[in-house]
């Protein structure tokens, strides 16, 4: 059993595809569910956590933090969401936070822009060159959103296991390929890759309280051991061991905690 993240432009068929290849295999099918889930947990309106992945990131919102803040609780929720292996989720950028977790297929979902352009210009009846313009317009932020957050962008095809031009291919054929590399025994789900995802998503809940109280951290997790690198002073170092206070013994799945100030943090840390 395997994660299948599906990454997709704009009007490529990429909903489509992820939700037949979730009927075929019995998965779980998801992608605004991560949105609600984050609201929920963190109580924000679903519509700003919306826009903090729809929207290209300004130098404003990097600055005071609730961008960030806003997509750390959605990653929150995403990842405790693939925590229960079985999942194909369509949307922004989830096989970059799973790069390291080996039972994930990752697949890109492509169209060619006057492909495209006919599908958009047919369905709000609009010009081709009014068509051609919306849709330049939404590659670009959803460019933009990646490279801010992973500073790589989404086009580049060596971040994928499987890339499906949809335009020589029907849906069907896009669905066969995707469920036929799933059942490959080198993405069996194991022991080692799924506390992989479970590590991932301590480590995502974790960031996500520090970002509540106004602190951007980075942190790692192995088997529970957790450490949260800080670019904190030291007078604000009570402030971060009064957090993890609050997390330790509270928060399930860590076995320890230690935070580090002032020294590189690891490329693995979110």
């Amino acid at each position: 059993m395997a994660i299948i993240t599906i990454s997709r432009g704009s009007y490529s068929m990429g909903k489509e595809v992820a939700e037949k290849v979730a009927g075929r295999l019995g998965y779980e099918c998801i992608s605004r569910e991560v949105i609600l889930d984050a609201s929920e947990h963190f109580k924000i309106p679903a519509i700003k956590l919306s826009r903090a992945i729809h929207d290209a990131p300004s130098i404003l919102n990097r600055i005071s933090g609730g961008k960030q803040k806003y997509i750390a609780y959605i990653l929150s929720a995403f990842a405790s969401r693939v925590e229960k292996d079985n999942i194909v989720y369509h949307g922004l950028a989830g096989h970059l936070l799973l790069t390291d977790v080996a039972h994930v297929l990752k697949v890109r979902i492509i169209a060619d822009l006057d492909y495209r352009i006919g599908i958009v210009a047919k369905r709000d009846n609009i010009t081709r060159n009014e068509a051609r313009g919306l849709l330049l317009k939404d590659d670009q932020e959803r460019r933009k959103w990646t490279k801010s957050l992973y500073k790589t962008d989404p086009a580049d095809s060596s971040l994928y296991d499987l890339v499906i031009n949809i335009n020589k291919l029907t849906k069907d054929h896009a669905v066969d390929f995707i469920c036929q590399a799933a059942g490959y025994k080198e993405l069996n789900t194991t022991e080692s890759s799924l506390q992989k995802v479970k590590d991932l998503a301590l480590a995502c809940r974790i960031k996500a309280t520090f970002l509540e109280h106004g602190f951007d951290v980075s942190v790692t997790s192995d088997y529970g051991n957790v450490l949260v690198y800080a670019k904190a002073g030291d007078r604000l170092m009570h402030k971060l061991q009064k957090i993890i206070k609050g997390l330790d013994g509270k928060t399930k799945g860590i076995n320890n905690i230690e935070i580090h100030s002032g020294v590189p943090f690891p490329h693995n840390a979110v």
